[in-house]
C-alpha cells in the first residue's frame, strides 16, 4: 500500500514537472528595456531590439509585467511589449493568456532576484534602500538631493555673508584710511601754518634790527649841521 502512494506521488510530479518547468516564447514590440524589477522605475539592464526573441519565465497575477530571459540575462518587461503566439496568432501578453501559455504566475523579491543575477551591477549596493520598493527608493534619494541642495544653499550664505563681512571690513578700513590721511593733511596745514607764521615773526625781528637809528639817539655836537635844534 506504501509502495502504491509514493508511486501515484511520483506520477503526480512527473505531470507537474513539464508544467512548471515550461516557458513561453515571447517576441518584443518595440526597442524595451529590460528591468532589474517589475516597474519603470527599476533600474534598466539592457535593451531588448523590437522583434527579438525572449524567454518568458513567469509573470505577477497583480500587474502586467514578466520575467524574461534574453540572451542569457534576466531582467522584466512590461506584458504589453511582448506577444506570444496562442492558437497560430500572436497576442499580448496579459493574465488571461498566462494559463493557456504556460506561463508561471509567479513573485518578485529584490534580495531574491538580485542575488541570483545581479551581484556584479552597481546598483546591487543600494538593494537596501530598493528592496523597500522603488517609491520608497526614490522618495529617499530625493530627500537626500533635497539635503545636499540645502547644504549646498547654506554654504553658499555662508559664503556671501563672509564676502560682505569682508567688503565691510575693507571699507572701514577705507575709512580709516581716509581719516588718517585727513589727520594728516589737517597737521601738515597747522605745520605749514606755524611755519610761515614763525617766518614772519623772524622776518619782523630782522627788520627791527635793520631799522635806521633815530637821529635823536645820536648826540649832536655843537654846529653839526644834521642836529635840530
Amino acid at each position: 500500500m506504501k509502495n502504491l502512494f509514493v508511486k501515484i506521488a511520483a506520477a503526480g510530479l512527473l505531470m507537474l514537472a513539464p508544467a512548471i518547468a515550461e516557458a513561453a516564447e515571447g517576441y518584443s514590440t518595440a526597442n524595451v528595456n529590460m528591468r532589474a524589477g517589475p516597474s519603470t522605475r527599476y533600474p534598466a539592464v539592457a535593451v531588448i531590439p523590437a522583434g527579438s526573441s525572449v524567454e518568458i519565465r513567469g509573470c505577477l497575477s497583480d500587474v502586467n509585467w514578466c520575467d524574461v530571459e534574453f540572451y542569457g540575462g534576466r531582467g522584466w518587461v512590461s506584458g504589453q511589449y511582448v506577444q506570444a503566439l496562442y492558437q497560430q496568432r500572436r497576442v499580448y501578453v496579459g493574465p488571461q493568456y498566462y494559463r493557456p501559455l504556460g506561463i508561471p504566475m509567479i513573485r518578485f523579491s529584490v534580495d531574491n532576484y538580485w542575488d541570483r543575477y545581479y551581484r556584479n551591477r552597481d546598483f546591487y549596493r543600494e538593494r537596501d534602500r530598493w528592496s523597500r520598493g522603488p517609491d520608497y527608493y526614490y522618495r529617499d534619494r530625493d530627500n537626500r538631493d533635497r539635503d545636499r541642495d540645502n547644504r549646498d544653499r547654506d554654504r553658499n550664505w555662508r559664503e556671501r555673508d563672509r564676502d560682505r563681512d569682508g567688503r565691510d571690513r575693507d571699507r572701514d578700513r577705507d575709512g580709516r584710511d581716509r581719516d588718517r590721511d585727513w589727520r594728516d593733511d589737517n597737521q601738515r596745514s597747522d605745520r605749514q601754518r606755524d611755519d610761515l607764521q614763525r617766518g614772519d615773526r623772524q622776518g619782523d625781528d630782522r627788520r627791527g634790527d635793520d631799522r635806521r637809528p633815530d637821529r635823536r639817539d645820536f648826540d649832536c655836537r655843537p654846529g653839526d649841521p644834521s642836529c635840530d635844534e
